[in-house]
């Protein structure tokens, strides 16, 4: 651990009561620590330096957290917090502020641990995937009345799809990857699948899907379970929280929790309906004041083309030269293509059950 770490820390809490620094998680963004502090309640704090490369306004994306999180803890002191549903605490620097910019100008914050939970990356049960859809909904219900005008577009063309595609025409063009048979693959795939990329965005300009606050990155990693009763007590990570259609967060949980061995494979992947119809009830049961039935009749094109939006985000990073996710070895950003793309051919081949499911629950 180098002191600059714990120099940066120092602008949070009292130097002589850091105890412990050490790096935390498998975040693919963001540089995250886990600091320990003496003399305090809540001894425990996530120490993060956000993203520069990939958050070109980190201030926005402070003012978005702080927004979020005092609504729903506003709209929750209202309504009762009945399920113990818990939200990230901004811990101020010691000169009041929500963040800090280093002489670097690298941007840090720190959020209080939430103790007593855990993540998975995998889902265990038909009831932790029913969890995983409850909490999602009730996100998106506590946030369903925030205006969003009132949030920034912290990652302008974040989960719109034609962008993407646009931006892999143009690095496709450009990169200088040697050939292989798995990238003939992945540029076949996607040539085959243009079309896809405009389902949801085209909606969107038809007047059949509006934009809401969303969470942006809902995947299971991204929920916390209790402990105790396994019960969905939060949902972090808002790095990625703003305007956008409800159709690609309900995809990504459902890519995400549906998807037995993870995102990392093995090849080949089976979209799990399953545990699609619990996710889906659990989401429904908290979502459906807010819901239009359009909003039901695009849950399949969301999981389909969220898969396929993944898939060919990790391909064009790859071919960029890995700019955008972390790669422990070369051509990691290209097995996790290849993940997403036999991921997005399985729910594909599944599209009549995952259909029907979506009818039974809306009857």
């Amino acid at each position: 651990m180098t002191a600059d770490i714990h120099a940066v820390a120092a602008q949070f809490f009292a130097a002589a009561a850091i105890k412990d620094i050490r790096e935390y998680g498998t975040g693919r963004v963001n540089d995250t620590f886990l600091v320990t502090v003496a003399g305090m309640n809540e001894n425990r704090f996530i120490l993060q330096r956000i993203s520069s490369a990939v958050f070109a306004h980190p201030e926005w994306l402070m003012e978005n957290l702080r927004v979020v999180c005092d609504h729903v803890m506003n709209k929750l002191a209202v309504e009762g917090n009945s399920g113990n549903w818990r939200m990230p605490v901004i811990q101020q620097t010691l000169g009041g502020r929500d963040f800090l910019r280093d002489r670097d100008e690298s941007c840090w914050r720190v959020l209080h641990f939430i103790a007593g939970c855990r993540s998975f990356d995998t889902v265990r049960s038909g009831f932790q995937a029913r969890e995983a859809g409850l909490a999602l909904g009730r996100f998106h219900r506590l946030i369903s009345d925030l205006p969003p005008s009132r949030l920034h577009d912290t990652l302008p063309g974040f989960h719109i799809t034609p962008l993407y595609l646009a931006q892999y025409d143009r690095v496709a063009a450009a990169s200088a990857r040697k050939d292989s048979a798995d990238i003939r693959f992945c540029h076949d795939f996607i040539a085959r699948r243009r079309a896809l990329a405009h389902v949801l965005e085209d909606a969107g300009k038809e007047g059949k899907l509006f934009r809401r606050p969303i969470h942006g990155d809902p995947k299971l990693s991204n929920i916390l379970f209790d402990e105790q009763t396994g019960r969905a007590v939060s949902l972090i990570d808002l790095d990625t929280v703003k305007p956008g259609l409800i159709q690609y967060d309900i995809g990504d949980c459902l890519r995400s929790c549906c998807n037995g061995p993870g995102e990392e494979g093995p090849l080949p992947v089976f979209f799990d309906t399953e545990l699609c119809r619990e996710i889906l009830q659990g989401y429904v049961a908290e979502a459906d004041s807010f819901l239009t039935p359009h909003d039901y009749d695009y849950f399949y094109a969301g999981a389909r083309l969220i898969a396929f939006e993944l898939g060919l985000r990790f391909f064009t990073d790859y071919l960029q030269g890995d700019v955008y996710f972390k790669a422990l070895f070369p051509a990691q950003n290209l097995e996790r293509a290849l993940v997403q793309f036999s991921l997005t051919e399985s729910i594909e081949k599944q599209e009549r059950e995952i259909n029907s499911i979506i009818g039974d629950i809306i009857t």
